[in-house]
């Protein structure tokens, strides 16, 4: 599975720390505020999950594979055999509404109890992966966090 992940550092390869990119997001905060912010990071995120869905030939194949399926491949490339973004534990479809069940997100990594931090840039990533995998629009936001007292982190996208 490439994935980009081809180590491009001859010694350090291609993963970060986690405390680097909480730095990296809370300085964007700092410099452009916070809502500024968090559109550059979905933004940023939709990008990586439209490469993502690309690069895994996901195009358009929601009806050739199930929500199921296609929650184990995100999950294989976004979680411990991939990126490290996080695990996505199951997608479920309500309607016009897809819900994204997270752990172990790195927006909420190293946040405290009642943090209000939003998952800014695994929304976008998995919102433009699903966008890619079902050929639609969708509209993301973080409904529920294991930060304030939930088992999951939940994205929720509804089709536009």
């Amino acid at each position: 599975m490439s994935l980009a992940l081809k180590a491009e550092r001859k010694e350090l390869g291609n993963f970060s720390s986690v405390v680097c990119l909480k730095a990296i997001i809370t300085g964007i905060e700092e410099a452009l505020g916070e809502k500024a912010a968090a559109i550059a990071l979905m933004a940023a995120g939709r990008q990586r999950g439209k490469q993502l869905a690309d690069e895994l030939n996901l195009a358009n194949k929601s009806t050739e594979m199930s929500l199921e399926e296609v929650a184990l491949q995100a999950g294989k490339a976004l979680g411990k055999d991939g990126t490290h973004l996080c695990i996505i534990n199951k997608i479920e479809q309500e309607g016009e509404t897809y819900k994204v069940y997270t752990s172990e997100t790195i927006c909420s990594a190293g946040e405290a109890e009642g943090s209000q931090r939003q998952c800014t840039f695994t929304l976008g990533a998995i919102q433009g992966f699903l966008e890619v995998f079902l050929d639609k629009r969708l509209r993301g936001k973080h409904t529920e966090s294991v930060l304030r007292g939930n088992e999951y982190d939940l994205l929720e996208y509804t089709i536009l």
